[in-house]
């Protein structure tokens, strides 16, 4: 079978290869244990009399090894190669094919089958493919003496030479030999490390021109007789001048630019290039910036032939360019320029990198002065290079508290001269004449009057610098506890509770943990929301943060959205998609501003403010729907336990509703109230209450409305003519006690307002499209930046509202089959009270 030759014969040479490594592996491990030391020139430093030693008996172990391999090798022939072969394919066949049947040679029906499998077995002898050798003597050499012998080759061909083992011939016939064949010498040329570049191997490179960096160390060795070999180089600074080269080595530094020569016979001659280190370059690439906490950040970039080893930033006070008003006119006490470490990258390249210089100086003397900024950077070299000073603000932290400022305005006086500090104490006690104008805490004014009393029993004996960085600590302190009051409890609060949410997720908490966490986060921001906008004060422009074309618009509704996502995506069990929309939660409450609603902020037509309205009033219509849900809920879960009929879970017998404090489903701004207070846990008697003050809400505001025309504006009113109606049936239902029927209500109104928004806001941007066209601007087209009163973009066509998928990229569908999947999986458990099953099952039925 001719289709067997090449699988068979690859394998026979394979077989052969398998053989010799497993019978000649001494050989070489032998041969190389014997090169490496000769490579190393071991034989010209040590006696002849070891050297001898070494060679006989590195002979005798080659010869034995040899010997040892050549008698258990052995060719391997056809046939083995050829059963390896079989072997290596299922049912062997070409055996099989070779096979006589033995049994049934004379039944028709056996000789049939018969040639059915050797046919079948000849198919299969076509896709035969030559074996693999095995070519791993681990179990011959068990203690890896292979790999030693490898390891000490090529630790000798790194640093040795094939060269050196020529020496050895000088043992066999003297000096003369090697005189007649002329001098042997070695040179090698080392660039300095920090340049990264090899070592030169100067017995490879041929005569001529030689190009190496400045510094380079040249090593030149000779063995034997110098044989007049002698030196002639002028690139070490040392002169021009011819130097005998002995027996030895001989080392110097390429400086300059020259000659470098081996006179004499096997001589050599170089024109050597002395290539300069070029000194580094950096230089500011854009305006130094600063956050309003007072994190300063200076982009730059600095280059270098080899990399930069280090950088550093002087920032000097810049006195003629001081405004010298109040504090400081009198002289500065001395103030050394600051000096700061330039980040240096901590892999890659060091060559060309561009990084920022970021730091908050915010309790540095320079803060908020005019400064000078100088970089300077070293290459390895040792040469530096300096920009040019730039004059700037050095950036500190803004203090929007008036009082604050005024704190802070002192602390720079004091740190700018001690001289200030008799006018810095009565500054100090003119602020705190009438304390309740101005603070707001008793604890504040304490800090305030133990800082003046202090000061006043310093000025008795001196100010030296210990007093001097402890009253300016003291109002640093005070200052920030002014700017910020309770809003540094409020942030503390908020990253204690996303941090315990973040570690549930890594935990897998389950779902009434995450409830709980999830209720604590809402908490949190909503306290943290609440500070920052007592806090939050209509500015000048002076010490507001620059409003950039990045910035984005959130309302409290959007991030209660967030949140509600991250905890549907746990609770689903995805905890990446969770912990990514955590992290973006942190990014947006770390770089919240709230602003004001003055000076321009507020809505600007009589549109938006029926939008507004329009949005707080289903807000609200949203709570006490959430209300009535809840109160159906307790109702049950109280008779089940025996509580008192209309008692509030926690409520001790005969407190009334409302007392212990206030509800949760209160509104701080805007919402409507019942009568009394009431909240979230209120009864049927509140709720009702609640339902008519939203009712009689709405009609104010669609009596309000503007006069919008179209299709628009009238499916608008008519929007809102159904949610009216349908909050009175929910008003009814309440006070009848139908907590079921008057959830049901509460829906459809919810619906209706919704429906009446979403007309409002194409109304309005109808009317917006036509003044843009009797101005002469295109129909349609809205003005770049424009919101609606809800603060959404408002699209390229002008239309109020939104065209982003507000599912979060989920298939519509899906998320609708998901939820109805859900509905009839509460409504079918039997641990559930019967109104909240009867609720859902009516819910199902709807769809």
């Amino acid at each position: 079978m001719r289709h067997l030759r090449l699988p068979v014969r690859l394998t026979r040479i394979g077989m052969a290869a398998e053989n010799a490594v497993r019978c000649f592996w001494p050989v070489w491990t032998i041969g190389f244990v014997c090169l490496a030391p000769l490579m190393m020139g071991w034989q010209d430093l040590l006696p002849s009399g070891p050297v001898w030693a070494f060679a006989g008996a590195g002979s005798v172990a080659f010869l034995a090894a040899l010997l040892w391999g050549l008698r258990r090798f052995r060719m391997p022939t056809m046939a083995a190669a050829l059963a390896r072969v079989d072997a290596a394919m299922p049912g062997r066949p070409i055996a099989a094919v070779a096979d006589v049947q033995a049994i049934g040679a004379s039944d028709p029906a056996s000789i049939a089958v018969w040639q059915a499998h050797v046919a079948r077995m000849a198919e299969r002898t076509k896709s035969a493919r030559a074996v693999e050798p095995d070519l791993r003597v681990a179990d011959r050499d068990p203690y890896g003496l292979r790999f030693i012998a490898v390891l000490f080759f090529v630790t000798a061909l790194l640093f040795g030479s094939f060269l050196r083992v020529a020496s050895v011939g000088d043992m066999v016939t003297g000096p003369s030999a090697a005189m007649a064949s002329g001098p042997v010498w070695e040179g090698w040329v080392e660039p300095p490390a920090y340049t990264g570049r090899p070592s030169l191997y100067l017995n490879d490179i041929p005569a001529g021109p030689l190009r190496v960096p400045a510094g380079s160390k040249v090593t030149l060795r000779v063995y034997g007789d110098d044989g007049g070999l002698s030196l002639i180089e002028d690139v070490s600074g040392r002169g021009e001048q011819a130097t005998a080269l002995a027996d030895g080595q001989q080392q110097f530094d390429i400086v300059y630019s020259g000659t470098l020569a081996l006179d004499g016979e096997n001589g050599r001659r170089w024109q050597v290039t002395a290539m300069a280190d070029e000194p580094p370059f950096v230089t500011l690439t854009d305006p130094i910036t600063a956050d309003a906490m007072g994190e300063m950040s200076q982009p730059f970039r600095a280059t270098d032939d080899y990399g930069i080893e280090s950088g550093t930033a002087t920032i000097t006070l810049d006195l003629v360019a001081v405004d010298r008003a109040y504090g400081l006119t009198v002289d500065p006490d001395p103030i050394d320029p600051l000096v700061l470490d330039l980040p240096m990258p901590f892999t890659g390249d060091r060559s060309v990198f561009d990084a920022f210089l970021v730091e908050n100086l915010s309790e540095h003397p320079l803060a908020n002065l005019p400064v000078t900024l100088q970089l300077a950077v070293t290459d390895a070299a040792g040469q530096t290079t300096t920009t040019a000073p730039e004059p700037l603000i050095l950036p500190g932290r803004r203090f929007f508290q008036p009082f604050a400022r005024a704190v802070i305005e002192q602390r720079r006086d004091l740190m700018w001269s001690r001289g200030n500090a008799r006018r810095v104490g009565q500054i100090l006690r003119a602020l705190s004449h009438r304390p309740e104008d101005i603070l707001t805490s008793e604890t504040m004014y304490l800090r305030l009057r133990t800082i003046i009393r202090r000061m006043d029993n310093i000025a008795l004996v001196g100010m030296d610098d210990a007093a001097q960085a402890e009253i300016v600590t003291a109002l640093w302190d005070l200052a920030i506890q002014l700017e910020d009051g309770r809003l540094a409890d409020a942030r503390e609060r908020l990253r204690r509770a996303q941090e315990r949410l973040e570690q549930a997720m890594r935990n897998g908490a389950s779902d009434a943990e995450i409830a709980e966490l999830m209720q604590e986060l809402r908490e949190a921001t909503n306290d943290y929301m609440r500070m920052l906008a007592e806090q939050a004060e209509p500015g000048d422009g002076t010490d507001q943060a620059d409003n950039s074309e990045n910035s984005m618009e959130m309302s409290m509704n959007d991030l209660q959205a967030m949140m509600d996502r991250i905890e549907e995506l746990m609770q689903q069990g995805r905890m990446e998609e969770a912990q990514a929309l955590m992290e973006e939660l942190n990014r947006l409450m770390e770089n919240m501003r709230v602003t004001q609603g003055e000076g321009g902020d507020g809505p600007s037509t009589p549109g938006q403010q029926s939008m507004q309205d329009l949005a707080e009033t289903l807000r609200d219509q949203q709570d006490l729907s959430d209300d009535a849900f809840r109160e159906l809920q307790e109702g049950f879960n109280q008779g089940q336990q025996g509580e008192q009929p209309g008692q509030q879970p926690g409520q001790q017998p005969g407190q009334q509703p409302g007392e212990g404090g206030q509800q949760d489903g209160q509104q701080g701004q805007g919402g409507q109230q019942g009568e009394g207070g009431q909240g979230s846990g209120g009864n049927q008697q509140s709720l009702d209450q609640r339902q008519q003050a939203l009712r009689q809400e709405l009609q104010r505001q669609r009596d309000g409305l503007p006069n919008l025309s179209g299709d628009a504006g009238e499916a608008a009113r008519d929007s809102l003519d159904r949610a009216e109606g349908a909050m009175e049936g929910a008003e009814d239902a309440l006070r009848g006690g139908d907590l079921s029927g008057a959830i049901d209500q509460q829906a459809e109104a919810l619906d209706a307002l919704r429906n009446g928004m979403r007309a409002l806001g194409q109304a309005m941007a109808e009317d917006q499209s036509g003044a843009q066209g009797e101005q002469g601007q295109a129909a349609g087209r809205a003005e770049p930046g424009q919101r609606d009163p809800l603060g959404r973009d408002t699209g390229t066509t002008g239309q109020m509202g939104t065209d982003q998928n507000l599912l979060g990229g989920l298939d519509i569908n899906r998320r609708a089959a998901e939820l109805l999947d859900e509905i009839r999986r509460r409504s079918s458990e039997q641990d559930r009270p019967e109104v909240e099953r009867d609720y859902l099952r009516r819910l199902l039925g709807q769809f």
